[in-house]
């Protein structure tokens, strides 16, 4: 009976061509999408050099130092470096002021602004140092993770983000979703008075979500290897551990959110507060690292944040499990939080 209801779940989802697409299709199109478009370590920083017609010795120095810098410097006259400002095209643009410098940044274009600003700051000390005779060494900078194992590219950082919020989304949607859809259209009044038990209709229910989590994984993680060639470089029974644990902790929170909504309308706004939150502060896209500290102190209580850091962890340094239990902790009690106030919320009617 649990197998022929599993099928019938099975056999309704296929039939939603929709949901098929944004379950298993969408994340990889996104993947691909943002994949390629920050394929290497990142965009050159450009910085604009509003450069007078004729260069003084100072301006050779300080081009010769900019040389050594990872900036791409574009040199136009004082007119052009003005309008393409004023048109909002320049994140950071040097000048000259009397007889020195001044670097401005756009306060829209703040992330790559700053950056190309400390760095022509660092060139111009290496400027004037060598002006007055000094050769300064500057140190080496080794980027790398904490696992020494992080791909290069910004797919390998987004692959197990988007991971986690499929899982999300089908706990809140794809549960939540549809069991007060099942209640809104009298389903459930129907199916309590069928011989069919309760636990097998709900046990087919997570059995299907479950192979489903399983797919929508495996889809994107071939994916992520053949177009990018990045793999799982821990275990790989601590990763299905932790999409378990995941899939549990989200779909018991669509179960607990179905219970306070009568139509899909009212239970649409519900799942939002909860849904937008985590997408936007758990690192899926990007970190938090310039969020002001009590934020990302913060967040760090919602289960997607520390449920994406033990993924990410996993995936890409090859983690064990203890290296982040504390985060799965924090997962685990929001699933049997969840799990409690859905036993008490569920109704048939």
């Amino acid at each position: 009976m649990l197998l022929r209801q599993f099928l019938i779940e099975w056999k309704l989802y296929s039939r939603d061509r929709v949901a098929m697409f944004w379950t298993f299709l969408f994340p990889v199109l996104l993947l691909l999408g943002f994949g390629v478009i920050f394929r290497s370590q990142g965009p050159a920083l450009t910085l604009v050099w509003s450069m007078p017609a004729q260069a003084s010795a100072a301006d050779a120095e300080l081009e010769q130092a900019m040389a050594r810098t990872p900036l791409k410097l574009l040199k136009l006259s004082p007119a052009e470096a003005e309008a393409r400002w004023r048109r909002g095209e320049t994140a950071a643009q040097i000048e000259k002021d009397q007889d020195s410098y001044r670097i401005r940044v756009n306060s829209y274009l703040l992330a790559q602004g700053q950056g190309a600003a400390q760095i022509a700051q660092q060139a111009h000390l290496l400027a004037e140092a060598r002006h007055s005779g000094l050769e300064i060494k500057l140190l080496p900078i080794l980027m790398e993770s904490p696992g020494h194992a992080h791909a290069t590219n910004y797919a390998a950082f987004l692959l197990p983000g988007l991971i986690g919020l499929n899982l999300l989304s089908m706990g809140l949607f794809s549960v939540g979703m549809v069991n007060v859809s099942y209640r809104e259209k009298g389903k459930f009044r129907r199916l309590a008075v069928t011989p069919l038990p309760k636990w097998i209709f709900l046990g087919g229910q997570i059995l299907h979500r479950l192979t489903v989590v399983i797919l929508q994984s495996v889809v994107m993680l071939v994916a992520g290897w053949l177009v990018f060639g990045i793999s799982n470089q821990g275990s790989y029974l601590a990763l299905a551990l932790v999409l378990a644990i995941g899939t549990g902790c989200f779909m018991a929170m669509g179960f607990a959110l179905s219970g306070f909504a009568q139509t899909t309308e009212t239970y649409g706004a519900i799942s939002n507060i909860f849904f937008f939150p985590m997408m936007f502060l758990s690192g899926v896209y990007f970190t938090l690292d310039s969020a002001p500290k009590w934020l990302q102190e913060a967040v760090v209580v919602l289960p997607l944040s520390p449920y994406i850091k033990a993924l990410r962890g996993i995936f890409n340094d090859g983690a064990h499990l203890s290296d982040h239990l504390a985060g799965l902790v924090i997962v685990g009690i929001w699933a049997l939080l969840a799990f409690g106030v859905a036993v008490k919320r569920f109704k048939w009617a």
